[in-house]
C-alpha cells in the first residue's frame, strides 16, 4: 500500500505527542481493558492530525478496490527486511515537501479540510478503521521489536564502551597511582634529606651554640671564681677585722676593768675615818664623796659599755680621764696630808721646846710657884661634810647574824642534800616540791584560794601531812626535812619577788601577805627570807659592799646583786628589774599581816623597819640609777602605809628626798640613766602637791578576802 510508507512517519509523529507518551501494552485488549483508562484529561487532536488523516483517506479511497482484491497477505506489516526498502521509496525531497514539520499553516489549513472529509466520508472510515488499528499495532510491534534489538545491540556496545572505559581509567588511575606512589616517594626523600639538612644543620648550629655557651660558661665561672676569692677574701679580711675589733674591745674591756680595779684600789686609800684624821685642819670626807662619785661614774660607763658590746676608744679615754683624776685626787689627798703631818711634827716640835722650858721652870722655882697648867693639845673636830659610804654597825651585825643562821641552817640538813640514797633523794625531792608549788600558785584571784594555800604550807611546816604531786608528804620523813623545807621555802618566797613580782608588780601583795602570815608563825622563815633577800639585793640591808683588794671583778659584781655567767654581766635594765622586784616584796611585807593571824600580837617585821630602811638609804651616798630606781619602788608599795604611821615626820622625810638628797642622786646620774630619776621626780612632786600618796595598785582589800 502507498500508505505505508507514512506509517513510519506516522509512528515518529505520535510518539512525539503528548498521547504517544502514554504508557501502552499489547496485553490490553485481550484482558478488554482500555488503552485510554489512564488518561484523565480531555482528548485532543494533535496538530499533525490533519495531515495524517488527510494522508489515510485519500491513499484508502485510492487503494479500496485493490485492498479487496488483495490476499490477506498483504495487510501483514512489513518485516524487518522490507521497512529499509519502505524507507527507501520515499525520497527526501518529497518527505520534506510533504513533512508536517515544512509548515504548520498549511498543516492547519489542511486539518481542517480533512475534518469536512471525515464528515462527509464517515462510513468509510468506519470500514478502514479495523483494518488500520490491526496494522498500526503491527507496525508499532515491529518498531518495539526493532528497538528492543537495536537497545540490545547498543547496551551491548555500550557495556563493552563502557568496560573499555573502565579499562582505561583502571589503567590510567593504577598509573596515576603508581605516578603519585613515586611522586610521594619522592617528596618523601625530598623531605627526608631536607629534614636531615635541617637536623643536621641544627646539630651543627646545637653545638655550635653548646660551644658559646660552653665558653661563656667558662668564662661565667672563672668570673664566678674571681668573684667567689674575692668574696672569700673579703671575708677573710672581715673576719680579721671583726676578730681585731673583739680583740680590741677586749682589751679595751680588760683596761676599762683594770682601771675600775685601780680606781677602786685608789678609792679605799680615802676614808673619812683614815688614820690621820686627827691632823690639824683637815678633812677628807671631800675626797671621800669625789671619790666615791668616780667610782660610781666608771662602773655605769662599764655597764653601759658592756651593754652595747665592746668599749670604744671614746669610753677607755673617759676611764682614764676618770682614772687620772683619781689619782690627781690622792695626790692632793696625799699633799695635803703630807702638808698637815709638817704643821702637826712642827707643832709638836714647838710643843716639845715649850715643854722643855716649862720643866726648866718647875725645876728653878722649885715649887715656889704653882705648876702651870698645861697648855691642852688642839685637836679640832671634824665637821661632817658627807654622807656615810658604810652601812652603820648595828646594821652590819644585824646582817652578818642573818647570814649565819642560813650558813647554819645549810649545813643543819646537808645530810639530807649530800645522801646518795634513792629513797632519800625522793623524799627531797617531795619535800622541795611540797614547799615551792604552793608558792607558786599564790595569786590575786580569790582570798580563799590564798587561805587555803597558807593552810596547806602551815599544814607541812607543823609536822603533818600534805598531798603533794599525788603523793603523802611529811618534814618527819627524815630528821632534816624541816630545815630544809625552811631554807626552801624562804628561797622561793625571794625568787618569786625576784621573778613573778619584777614583771607584775601587783603580785607583790598575794605573796607578802602570805609570807607575812607564816612570818608570824615560824619566825625562822622569815630570818631565812631576810637573809636570800639581802644575799641576792644587798641594798634591801642597805648595804653597799666594798671592793676589797685582790677579789676578782666577777665576784665583786656578784657581791653587788650581778647575775655574772660565762664571764658576761647582765644587762643594768635586767639587774634593775630583779633588784625592783625584792624591794617591792619587801615593802609589801612590812605593811601587810594575815588576816586570820592572832591580832594581840605585833607584825613580827614591821613598818619600824622601813622607816629605818628608808633613813639609813638616806644617809648613804647614793648610787647611780640604783638609788633613784629602789626610792621610787619602796615609796610606791609602802608610802601610803608610812604616811598613816608616821604623818608629819613622813612628809618631812619627803621634803629632805627633794630638797637635798635628790640632787646628791642628780649629780651623780649619765645622760643615759635619767629614766629613773625622772620616775623618782614626778612621784615625789605629785605627792608633795596633793598631801597624799595613794593606795598602790593591787593592793589587798577587805572584799578581797570575802571572795
Amino acid at each position: 500500500m502507498p500508505s505505508e510508507r507514512y506509517r513510519w512517519e506516522t509512528l515518529e509523529a505520535l510518539k512525539g505527542s503528548s498521547k504517544g507518551q502514554l504508557s501502552y501494552s499489547r496485553d490490553w485488549l485481550l484482558r478488554g481493558e482500555d488503552i485510554l483508562e489512564g488518561c484523565r484529561s480531555p482528548p485532543k487532536l494533535s496538530s499533525y492530525s490533519g495531515w495524517v488523516l488527510d494522508q489515510v483517506i485519500s491513499q484508502s479511497l485510492q487503494e479500496t478496490p485493490l485492498s479487496r482484491s488483495s490476499t490477506p497477505n498483504e495487510s501483514i506489516p512489513p518485516t524487518d527486511d522490507q521497512l529499509p526498502s519502505l524507507a527507501k521509496t520515499t525520497s527526501p525531497a518529497s518527505q520534506l515537501g510533504s513533512s508536517p514539520l515544512s509548515s504548520a499553516v498549511p498543516s492547519e489549513t489542511k486539518g481542517n479540510e480533512d475534518l469536512s472529509l471525515l464528515e462527509t466520508d464517515h462510513e468509510v472510515h468506519l470500514m478502514v478503521l479495523p483494518s488500520k488499528v490491526t496494522e498500526v499495532e503491527g507496525c508499532i510491534w515491529m518498531y518495539e521489536e526493532v528497538h528492543r534489538l537495536k537497545g540490545k545491540e547498543e547496551l551491548r556496545q555500550r557495556q563493552e564502551q563502557q568496560e573499555q572505559v573502565v579499562r582505561a581509567v583502571s589503567d590510567m588511575a593504577s598509573e596515576q597511582l603508581k605516578r603519585f606512589d613515586e611522586l610521594k616517594e619522592l617528596k618523601q626523600h625530598q623531605e627526608y634529606q631536607d629534614l636531615q639538612e635541617v637536623m643536621e644543620k641544627s646539630s651543627r648550629e646545637a653545638q655550635g651554640q653548646q660551644e658559646k655557651l660552653k665558653e661563656e660558661h667558662r668564662h661565667r665561672a672563672k668570673i664566678l671564681n674571681l668573684k667567689l676569692r674575692e668574696a672569700e677574701q673579703q671575708r677573710q679580711r672581715q673576719e680579721e677585722l671583726e676578730r681585731l675589733r673583739k680583740e680590741e674591745g677586749q682589751e679595751r674591756l680588760r683596761r676599762l676593768y683594770s682601771i675600775q680595779e685601780e680606781v677602786l684600789q685608789l678609792n679605799q686609800q680615802i676614808d673619812p675615818n683614815y688614820r690621820h684624821k686627827d691632823l690639824p685642819r683637815i678633812d677628807l670626807s671631800g675626797f671621800s664623796n669625789r671619790g666615791n662619785q668616780i667610782c660610781g661614774l666608771v662602773s655605769g660607763l662599764i655597764r653601759t659599755t658592756s651593754e652595747r658590746g665592746f668599749p670604744t676608744q671614746v669610753d677607755v679615754a673617759n676611764t682614764e680621764r676618770a682614772l687620772q683624776e683619781m689619782r690627781g685626787l690622792i695626790s692632793s689627798m696625799q699633799q695635803e696630808i703630807a702638808t698637815a703631818l709638817e704643821e702637826k711634827r712642827k707643832q709638836d716640835e714647838e710643843e716639845e721646846r715649850e715643854r722643855q722650858k716649862e720643866l726648866q721652870k718647875q725645876e728653878q722655882l722649885k715649887a715656889q710657884t704653882p705648876v702651870p697648867a698645861q697648855h691642852p693639845r688642839g685637836k679640832e673636830q671634824k665637821e661632817v661634810l658627807g654622807l656615810q659610804v658604810k652601812a652603820e654597825e648595828s646594821t652590819m651585825q644585824w646582817y652578818q647574824q642573818l647570814q649565819d643562821a642560813s650558813d647554819q641552817c645549810v649545813a643543819s640538813f646537808s645530810g639530807l642534800t649530800d645522801c646518795k640514797d634513792n629513797q632519800v633523794k625522793h623524799i627531797r625531792m617531795d619535800l622541795q616540791k611540797a614547799a615551792s608549788i604552793p608558792v607558786s600558785q599564790i595569786s590575786s584571784i580569790a582570798g580563799s584560794q590564798l587561805r587555803e594555800i597558807f593552810d596547806k604550807i602551815n599544814t607541812l611546816l607543823s609536822g603533818k601531812s600534805v598531798q603533794s604531786g599525788g603523793r603523802t608528804v611529811s618534814v618527819t620523813q627524815h630528821p632534816q626535812g624541816l630545815d630544809f623545807v625552811y631554807y626552801k621555802l624562804a628561797e622561793k618566797f625571794v625568787k618569786q619577788g625576784e621573778e613573778e613580782v619584777a614583771s607584775h608588780h601587783e603580785a607583790a601583795f598575794p605573796i607578802a601577805v602570805v609570807a607575812s602570815g607564816i612570818w608570824e608563825l615560824h619566825p625562822r622563815v622569815g630570818d631565812l627570807i631576810l637573809a636570800h633577800l639581802h644575799r641576792k639585793c644587798p641594798y634591801s640591808v642597805p648595804f653597799y659592799p666594798a671592793f676589797k683588794e685582790g677579789t676578782p671583778i666577777e665576784e665583786y659584781q656578784r657581791i653587788l646583786g650581778y647575775q655574772v655567767k660565762d664571764s658576761m654581766v647582765e644587762q643594768q635594765d635586767n639587774f634593775l628589774k630583779r633588784m625592783s622586784g625584792m624591794i617591792r616584796l619587801y615593802a609589801a611585807i612590812i605593811q601587810l599581816r594575815w588576816p586570820y593571824g592572832n591580832k594581840q600580837v605585833s607584825h613580827p617585821h614591821g613598818l619600824a623597819h622601813g622607816w629605818r630602811w628608808l633613813a639609813q638609804m638616806l644617809n648613804m651616798e647614793p648610787l647611780s640609777d640604783v638609788t633613784a630606781t629602789l626610792l621610787f619602788d619602796f615609796l610606791e608599795v609602802c608610802g601610803n602605809a608610812l604616811m598613816k604611821h608616821y604623818q608629819v615626820q613622813f612628809w618631812k622625810m619627803l621634803l629632805l628626798i627633794r630638797e637635798d638628797y635628790f640632787h646628791r642622786i642628780e649629780a651623780i646620774t649619765i645622760s643615759g640613766q635619767m629614766g629613773s630619776l625622772m620616775r623618782l621626780k614626778q612621784f615625789l612632786e605629785k605627792c608633795l602637791q596633793r598631801k597624799e600618796i595613794p593606795l598602790p595598785k593591787g593592793y589587798l582589800s577587805s572584799s578581797f578576802w570575802r571572795s
